[in-house]
């Protein structure tokens, strides 16, 4: 497992569909567009960093951001915006490192962090219409890199905020389990590095195949 680089987004690309992760993050031959509802996410997160790392105004369109924002920037602590953390892995034991260094296992980043000499909070923001779909195990992952990049921290109170639906997921994580937080995916990273290994990337049909940029595959219905 430890020569395949990956982040919770590869990973649920490969849950997704096999054959859409190699096109995309393998071979690199097809570029998925970004989607309406791509854009606007990456523009409330730069939003929301903003207005928390410096105070700037919220643009009209996420004026509903003020509540929640306010009501973390309220936490006592030092604050970390959009920070991104690169794990190692060397086959018993976990350790940080730079996002893009060469040694990168894993790659995740966190939306919101605020440091609270030995205990955080960390936030990640969706903007999914609720919560219907929540998935912690992604709380628990960005737990593990951050009791790995702050050792400090023994404590970490994580939630996926739905900003849309004002609705919050909480999750509550341990240093004493940091390990197990990081092998939170190895299921997973066993199937993708099998498909590394032997060059099978199976197509998954599902109805997201209506959206699928490679069209080359008989389960697209995007054409």
């Amino acid at each position: 497992m430890g020569t395949v680089t990956w982040s919770y987004s590869s990973i649920k690309l490969f849950d997704q569909c096999p054959k859409k992760y190699y096109h995309l993050r393998v071979a690199k031959d097809i570029k998925d567009s970004e989607s309406d509802a791509m854009h606007y996410g990456n523009e409330m997160h730069k939003a929301a960093e903003l207005y928390i790392k410096s105070g700037t105004p919220l643009p009209g369109k996420f004026s509903y951001l003020q509540g929640t924002l306010d009501a973390l920037n309220a936490i006592p602590g030092k604050k970390h915006c959009e920070i991104k953390m690169g794990i190692t892995y060397d086959g018993s034991d976990y350790g940080a490192c730079g996002f893009f260094d060469k040694k990168v296992w894993m790659r995740t980043i966190a939306d919101l962090i605020i440091i609270q000499d030995d205990s955080a909070y960390v936030v990640d923001y969706k903007t999914g219409k609720n919560s219907k779909y929540a998935d912690t195990k992604q709380l628990d992952l960005v737990a593990g890199a951050v009791f790995t990049h702050y050792p400090e921290v023994t404590k970490v109170k994580s939630a996926l905020a739905f900003v849309v639906s004002k609705e919050l997921i909480k999750k509550k994580q341990d240093a004493s389990l940091r390990k197990s937080y990081l092998s939170t995916f190895d299921p997973q990273l066993e199937r993708l590095k099998a498909a590394h290994d032997t060059g099978v990337w199976n197509a998954n049909s599902t109805p997201l195949c209506a959206w699928c940029p490679v069209v080359s595959c008989p389960h697209n219905r995007s054409k």
